[in-house]
């Protein structure tokens, strides 16, 4: 009887391939700054951030002025869509009565039944105005002619004494104001200020000296009638919009600026095939040296 010999065994499978690092995936649908604050908190508070911001920048500020910072604090929501007037409405109505606040759903559906918008845009601070009205119950004043000259004084006593401001500025990538004609059009809302004053401006028993940046007054608890506001020589805006949970700080000269030069829609946006609510006289009609002034009905 014949044995058959055993048939050799199939040689071992090949080593497996070295593992590959994937960066996350980030779906079509999802922007790049809705991927960047998934699983972040805000920091919280009304000084707690800024110092943050102003210790890293530190060195940028004059020594040879007081500095006194005046902030009441926003929550942060990231915009889902073109929503970025409405998000920040919303923060800002937080701040005016933050027991009980409309949801941006709301916001957004009666914007929409109010003809204010299509999409979620808000290219007009006049139905801006009236939307807070209507569905924040704040009072308002839509402020035009800009944020420096005869405004500024307004603008800055607005924000010393805790009332917020909804500011349209062309949005660069960083999310800082930049000059594009009104090509990036975004809204923020400024909820506080930081003022360099000559020197004796402020005494330390009226604005305490910050117990980590000991060149720096804080308002908390502060009467603002008491900060000689002529005596400003530079002026930052504290700021917040919906595509980052940050704070940023913005020179009043360089968000002025980006305010007054919003002239027209991005012509590719223009004329990709999407409804958008725009006012008669276009974008320069509807926000170009215009920011709205939000009060709550008490104060």
């Amino acid at each position: 009887m014949s044995v058959v010999p055993p048939l050799p065994l199939p040689p071992p499978p090949p080593p497996p391939a070295p593992a590959v690092a994937l960066a996350p995936s980030v779906s079509s649908k999802k922007k790049l700054y809705q991927a960047i604050a998934e699983g972040k908190v805000p920091v919280e508070g009304d000084f707690e951030e800024a110092r943050l911001l102003l210790t890293k920048r530190e060195s940028s500020f004059r020594k040879d002025l007081q500095w006194v910072l005046c902030n009441k604090y926003v929550p942060s929501l990231i915009q889902d869509g073109p929503k970025c007037g409405l998000v920040a409405l919303w923060m800002a109505a937080h701040l005016l009565k933050p027991v009980k606040t409309t949801s941006v759903e709301k916001v957004l559906q009666t914007a929409m039944e109010k003809g204010y918008t299509a999409q979620g845009e808000m290219f007009s601070a006049g139905d801006m105005a009236l939307l807070a009205e209507e569905v924040c119950g704040c009072r308002v004043q839509t402020l035009s002619g800009g944020m420096i000259g005869g405004n500024a004084a307004l603008v800055l006593k607005h924000l010393t004494e805790g009332r917020p401001i909804l500011i349209p500025y062309d949005e660069d990538f960083n999310h800082e104001p930049c000059l594009r004609q009104g090509h990036k059009a975004h809204w923020a809302v400024a909820s506080g200020v930081l003022l360099g004053l000559a020197q004796g401006s402020v005494t330390r028993k009226v604005f305490p000296t910050d117990p980590t940046l000991p060149w720096l007054h804080l308002s908390e608890g502060s009467a603002p009638a008491e900060l000689p506001l002529d005596a400003a020589e530079e002026v930052y805006i504290l700021a917040k919009q919906g595509k980052s949970l940050r704070y940023q700080l913005w020179k009043l000269e360089t968000v002025a600026q980006s305010n007054a030069q919003l002239k027209e829609m991005d012509p590719q946006r223009a004329s990709d095939g999407t409804q958008y609510v725009l006012p008669p006289g276009g974008v320069e009609e509807g926000l170009a040296g215009q920011v709205v002034l939000l009060y709550s009905q008490t104060n």
